[in-house]
């Protein structure tokens, strides 16, 4: 018990539709999640490039302003320049158009009030003579100008130093640091990057989402054909069928496989069926037959040789009834299977029904025979040799049997460009309107008794039909009673190139066997 239940939890599955959607949506947002990462790597490269330039241009401001001193600097030299005490709101004078006073206009001022940035400058022996606010980044004197990123306090900040040259003498009066905290770049880094995960999550949200719904849709005709294979395996003559499917795809395709598979099946399980039942409806009667002749020979007729000899010909007749009666039925069932063992055949239909007809002159020799052959050179057909033969024989004995009074047969053979056409008339006792639906159903006889002393079974136009139908074929019957039957088959001529295509085939497929030496095969026949 135990096993099965670890069987069962070891096959525990996960729907289609969700490694569907589990899928479609990891792709997309692995795929969503390396684009945006590029994008805001962009983004913020942008920032830090922006911080940078910042960053140098304090610097040269800064540079830029002390290099007119000649001596080292001093507090007293830098205060005036860096720290100017003039009123801001005094009114500009047009006739000064170098005033230094208007903060608004001074780089110095708007580099100083940059909250990010921490200006300091030192001498030459290093001591710091000013700051514009508190820089805990230590000095380090350099011999050019310097710009990297530095760790402080755990966060990573922009520090720039260089040195300040006397203009002229290019001589090192002092040394200029500018640190840059990178608060505001470090307070829109966090911000974009936490936009950016709410817009990932909710991404791979919606693309789940959007992922399940178009697997459901997609996948729907899944469900159609699994539901359809439970009802066949549980009973396999049910009529549930995969619902038709416009979308043109894959599985639709494989939706009109299996709807043509399940009816063959359905064929295949009625044909069986009608088999046993005409089989054991048809062999009642000679069974009970030879079975009554052999229980009044047991009781008392062996003794009697007038009903000796009696019941042995009428057993023998029946038993060769029978027997007939069985190759007929076995014909039937191999003619209902001919489009999966005889594929792929090609036959000049000329040749054959010039051939039938010649025999049937020769072994009828009291009958006039006439043909119309409108086909001026071969005319290929796909359809088995043996069975074009078969077909032609059943329809030109059976002609011959029903014209007793007027032993005349008619035969033609034509074609309108796309299908040809063999007919075979006979000037017998014809077919009533009411009957010419049912001539070619299983043992039915239009005089029941009368063909059964031309030695019918009612199964010979049945096995024409089906053999010409399972080649795609079309057959017909036309009749006036008293006047004779026309029974016609036309089949589809093959193009050139249709032709060479199926023989290419077949001389890769084993070559078929005619149709008494595959039931010998089968042990079917003696």
């Amino acid at each position: 018990m135990m096993t099965d239940k670890q069987t069962t939890k070891k096959r525990r599955r996960m729907s289609l539709k969700w490694k569907w959607a589990l899928g479609t949506g990891t792709g997309v947002f692995v795929i969503f999640t390396i684009v945006l990462g590029l994008l805001f790597s962009s983004f913020t490269s942008v920032l830090l490039r922006q911080e940078k330039r910042r960053t140098t241009d304090a610097i040269n401001v800064v540079t830029q302003r002390l290099n007119d001193n000649v001596k080292d600097l001093t507090s007293d030299d830098v205060e005036p320049v860096l720290r100017p005490r003039e009123n801001p709101y005094l009114p500009h004078d047009p006739s000064k158009p170098d005033q230094q006073h208007n903060l608004y206009n001074d780089a110095i001022i708007r580099t100083l009030a940059n909250d990010n940035l921490a200006v300091s400058v030192y001498d030459r022996s290093g001591s710091e003579i000013f700051a514009s606010r508190v820089d805990p980044q230590p000095f380090e004197s350099v011999s050019k100008r310097q710009l990297k990123l530095s760790h402080l306090n755990g966060h990573v900040v922009y520090v720039g130093r260089a040195p300040i040259y006397q203009h002229g003498t290019k001589r090192v009066v002092g040394y200029v640091q500018v640190t840059n905290q990178l608060n505001g770049y470090w307070r829109t880094y966090q911000r974009t990057g936490s936009i950016l995960i709410v817009l990932l999550l909710i991404g791979l949200l919606a693309i789940s989402v959007f992922g399940y719904i178009l697997a459901s849709y997609f996948l729907r005709p899944i469900s159609d054909i699994s539901a359809t294979i439970t009802k066949a395996s549980e009973d396999p003559q049910s009529s549930t069928r995969v619902p038709e499917s416009r979308r043109n795809d894959e599985l639709s395709d494989l939706s009109e496989l299996l709807n043509r598979m399940l009816d063959q099946m359905q064929r295949y399980i009625d044909q069986q069926q009608q088999f046993v039942g005409d089989v054991s409806h048809e062999l009642r009667t000679p069974v009970a037959i030879i079975q009554g002749h052999m229980e009044l020979l047991n009781r008392w007729g062996k003794d009697d040789p007038e009903v000796l000899n009696e019941s042995i010909q009428a057993s023998l007749a029946e038993t060769k009834r029978m027997k007939s009666l069985v190759q007929e039925m076995l014909d039937l069932s191999r003619a209902e299977q001919v489009e999966i063992d005889f594929r792929n055949q090609v036959t000049d239909i000329k040749m054959v029904v010039n051939q039938v007809f010649n025999n049937f002159k020769m072994i009828h020799p009291d009958f006039t025979f006439s043909l119309d052959d409108d086909l001026r050179k071969p005319t290929y057909v796909s359809m088995f040799r043996d069975h074009l033969e078969q077909v032609l024989i059943i329809l030109m004995d059976n002609a011959v049997k029903y014209s007793q009074t007027r032993k005349e047969v008619h035969v033609s053979l034509s074609e309108d460009g796309r299908n040809a056409q063999v007919s075979v008339q006979d000037f017998g006792e014809g077919i009533a309107p009411e009957n010419m639906d049912r001539v070619f159903n299983r043992f039915y006889r239009v005089d029941k008794a009368r063909s059964r002393e031309k030695g019918g079974n009612g199964l010979g136009l049945s096995i024409a039909k089906r053999l010409v139908e399972g080649y795609n074929g079309h057959v017909s019957v036309e009749s006036s009673l008293g006047h004779g039957s026309i029974f016609q088959i036309s089949l589809h001529i093959l193009t050139d190139q249709e032709r060479h295509h199926l023989e290419e085939l077949q001389a890769t497929q084993e070559p078929s066997k005619p149709l008494d030496e595959t039931l010998k095969d089968s042990n079917l026949l003696e």
